[in-house]
């Protein structure tokens, strides 16, 4: 659930705690922290999600939105890790808090770059359209997450591996671009 979570939290932290809140507070899902059933949390969450899911369906305000999230989610990630270890021993809550943030850390720059990729692109409706998928696959990780913790966590890697893959072909192409526009002939000025 700490990997799940973690992952999710990359994309879309504010979503992860709300969803993680209401389930527990209204499903009655026993692997929810119980602090994310709080009445506060989730009000601020869902603020926080509403002003997320507008802001990163606007392309360019999505990459300055995620800029700011470099030190949320990843923190949200660690203390979601710390909030499900509870009780453990001292080393497995911090082995915990440092998969959550690490994989929220690296799910994160996954998704920062790949949006700049997105970004590139001359219309809008592909932003809205990458930005609703990581919508849902956030809410399907969590859900899965709370049901069964090893499904989700193997969905999760998938998605991570998958967009580190993609990542690396979107960067190869940029820089193979970048290569040949730097590479050409000045064009002469036309008297």
């Amino acid at each position: 659930m700490v990997f799940s979570s973690g992952w999710a939290s990359g994309i879309n932290a504010y979503a992860v705690v709300l969803l993680m809140g209401l389930l527990g507070r209204f499903a009655d899902v026993d692997s929810v922290p119980e602090a994310l059933t709080r009445v506060d949390v989730m009000v601020v969450a869902a603020v926080m999600f509403g002003v997320e899911f507008v802001a990163d369906k606007i392309p360019y305000v999505d990459s300055g939105w995620d800029a700011i999230s470099t030190t949320i989610r990843p923190t949200v990630g660690a203390a979601l890790g710390l909030l499900i270890a509870g009780d453990a021993s001292s080393v497995e809550q911090a082995t915990l808090a440092a998969v959550g943030g690490g994989t929220a850390l690296v799910s994160h720059l996954v998704k920062g770059g790949l949006r700049l990729a997105v970004n590139g692109s001359p219309e809008p409706a592909s932003n809205v359209a990458v930005s609703v998928g990581e919508d849902v696959s956030v809410a399907g990780v969590v859900l899965l997450a709370v049901s069964y913790p090893w499904v989700a966590a193997a969905v999760a890697a998938v998605l991570l591996v998958a967009g580190l893959v993609l990542l690396f072909y979107v960067g190869r192409r940029v820089r193979r671009g970048w290569r040949r526009w730097k590479g050409r002939e000045p064009r002469p000025v036309a008297h």
